[in-house]
């Protein structure tokens, strides 16, 4: 099996750790760089650089260190940034998260054009659009290698769907697109398109928006219980391996498919939009349609759309802003 080099950024924080952990014990990684401005991640590296698999594991502090841990990169993992807290959307994070996404992502450009992006940062729905501008500014943007990671809310869905079915399917074995984006309403579960199909067929209309409804608040069902103790980390991880090792898969030559945010055209009028992709080893070679959709499902795609336009043209200003104020000092 071919090992491959892969980089977190963020790698100190409360998704960097757990996701690094389970980097290091994923066979088709033969070396993990872990990069962050705490000084502790030389330490985390150290730690990890212990476990007894046999990838190599190095971690980097500090800017300096960007491009020496980056070099090289088959993958990039992003998920550096602030958490939110109790009252907060993803939006109030994106003065913070936008400025840390652009630097890291110049980075990137430098360091390692060729690499798959996998973004978590927060608001993704905004945030994989500066990356998008970035790459494009340095002209190695290659829209097939650039993702958010929306498979929290396939994992959220797969386990939610699973309970409804009172134990008729493992949430393991359930299918279920989750499509838009990766904020609130913008998260878009086609429930209709469920495998195997008639879980959840004992569901009411009521049940079925009420399990909509949970599965896009299920982050601030995270956030409300942690007290102002942080957001999603252990789940996000989780998560994040999931879509690790299928971009793995992917670039070893299989031929796979997962839900992610991607440049797309599948909705007129939204440059960006979260749907099922076949993943190769040239990265997003396929970006699937919606199917047949519910009048539920229809409505919700309709007042998505707003919403999602609104953070990726929030995320195109910021460059062109930044772009701006840098030619003019």
């Amino acid at each position: 099996m071919k090992g491959f080099q892969v980089a977190v950024l963020g790698a100190a924080g409360g998704i960097g750790q757990p996701l690094s952990l389970l980097l290091k014990l994923n066979a088709r990684v033969s070396k993990l760089h872990l990069y962050d401005v705490a000084p502790i991640t030389p330490g985390v590296g150290v730690d990890l650089s212990h476990c007894d698999t046999s990838s190599t594991c190095v971690g980097f502090a500090g800017q300096d260190a960007l491009i020496p841990c980056l070099t090289g990169c088959d993958l990039v993992i992003i998920p550096a940034g602030v958490p939110r807290k109790p009252g907060m959307t993803r939006d109030d994070l994106f003065n913070i998260n936008a400025g840390i996404v652009k630097t890291l992502v110049e980075g990137i450009a430098k360091a390692c054009p060729n690499a798959f992006v996998a973004i978590i940062s927060n608001p993704v729905n905004s945030t994989v659009p500066i990356a998008a501008e970035i790459l494009k500014a340095n002209g190695v943007y290659d829209k097939r290698r650039l993702f958010g990671v929306t498979t929290l809310d396939v994992v959220r869905a797969r386990r939610f769907v699973a309970e409804k079915a009172n134990g008729v399917v493992r949430p393991e074995d359930v299918d279920i697109p989750v499509v838009g984006g990766h904020a609130g309403k913008t998260i878009l579960p086609l429930l209709s398109q469920v495998a195997p199909a008639g879980c959840l067929s004992q569901l009411s209309q009521a049940d079925v928006q009420a399990l909509t409804a949970r599965i896009q608040d299920a982050g601030t069902e995270v956030v409300e219980a942690k007290a102002g103790g942080g957001s999603a980390t252990l789940s996000m991880a989780y998560a994040a391996a999931q879509f690790a090792e299928s971009c793995l898969r992917a670039l070893s030559g299989e031929s796979v498919v997962e839900c992610a945010y991607v440049d797309s055209t599948v909705v007129e009028g939204l440059n960006f939009f979260a749907s099922k992709v076949k993943l190769g080893p040239t990265g997003a070679e396929e970006v699937f349609g919606l199917g047949p959709l519910s009048p539920f499902e229809q409505e919700g795609l309709t007042q998505l759309k707003a919403e999602l336009k609104g953070s990726i043209d929030k995320g195109v200003a910021f460059v062109s802003a930044a772009a701006g104020a840098h030619a003019s000092a």
